[in-house]
């Protein structure tokens, strides 16, 4: 009986394509779905209501459970520059393909983020025609602008709580869930930190997420973006995911992963 033949690796541009999709996929239900809350909310005299933040947890986490299903057998389904920052540092994932994963998923949230306005721009024409105050729907900003060690608190306890819980539904020497089952855990994961750490600075915890769409608004106009109006906003929802990814991989591996049982490899982290 001859076996079957060994699937090969998804090559790299097939893993950056697959990241780019899943990326873009997710800003666009998560995007679109504040442009609904923000935009024909009901602070719009006249316009419907459409939900608040509880709307716009639930769809951001539906949108990354639905990016982890479609790009995980492909790419691993990181979506998310602390995920591969993290997973090349703990994981064994090659350096060499950090920056081409983190440069598509900023794409990916560039592009998710100006589909999101394209198909809204005769609203924000409405609601919004000097660009001046809407950027937030593509965004994240601070509660407490004079207080950035505020914010970047925030991003590192909500990133690092993500990758724990990654982690932990990832984890095959665990009595984890099965891969069909993680996708919508790790979502379920990603709505829990928006209800509960959602309010200092947006629970970007994915630097693409936000610096993606950022650079989006600043070339879009959009005069209060957090980039090129003075304030400097733009770094804590980068750094802050960065070292939140690191240690909550680091302290799953060292409180958690150390004692369970070496029978079965590490399943691919995905979000």
């Amino acid at each position: 009986m001859s076996k079957s033949p060994v699937s090969a690796e998804p090559s790299l541009l097939a893993q950056l394509i697959a990241e780019f999709l899943g990326t873009m996929l997710i800003l666009l239900f998560g995007d679109g779905v504040v442009a609904m809350v923000m935009l024909f909310g009901k602070n719009i005299p006249g316009e419907v209501v459409n939900g608040g933040y509880t709307n716009i947890t639930f769809c951001w986490g539906i949108a990354v459970t639905l990016g982890v299903y479609l790009t995980a057998k492909i790419s691993g389904a990181h979506l998310n520059p602390a995920v591969t920052i993290a997973v090349a540092a703990f994981r064994g994932f090659p350096l060499k393909r950090v920056i081409p994963f983190i440069v598509v998923q900023v794409a990916g949230g560039f592009c998710g983020a100006a589909l999101v306005f394209w198909n809204y721009r005769p609203q924000f024409d409405k609601v919004d025609p000097l660009r001046d105050h809407t950027a937030g729907i593509f965004t994240t900003f601070p509660a407490f602008p004079n207080l950035p060690q505020a914010g970047l608190l925030d991003q590192t306890i909500g990133t690092a709580l993500l990758l724990l819980c990654i982690m932990a539904v990832t984890d095959a020497r665990s009595s984890g869930p099965s891969t069909r089952i993680a996708p919508m855990l790790v979502g379920l994961t990603v709505v829990a930190i928006g209800m509960a750490f959602g309010g200092m600075h947006g629970y970007a915890i994915n630097p693409a997420r936000d610096f993606g769409p950022r650079l989006f608004t600043v070339v879009a106009g959009f005069s209060h973006n957090g980039l090129t109006d003075g304030t400097n906003e733009f770094w804590v929802p980068i750094v802050g995911p960065i070292v939140g990814g690191l240690i909550g991989v680091f302290v799953y591996d060292q409180a958690i992963g150390r004692f369970l049982k070496e029978n079965n490899a590490i399943a691919e982290p995905s979000v």
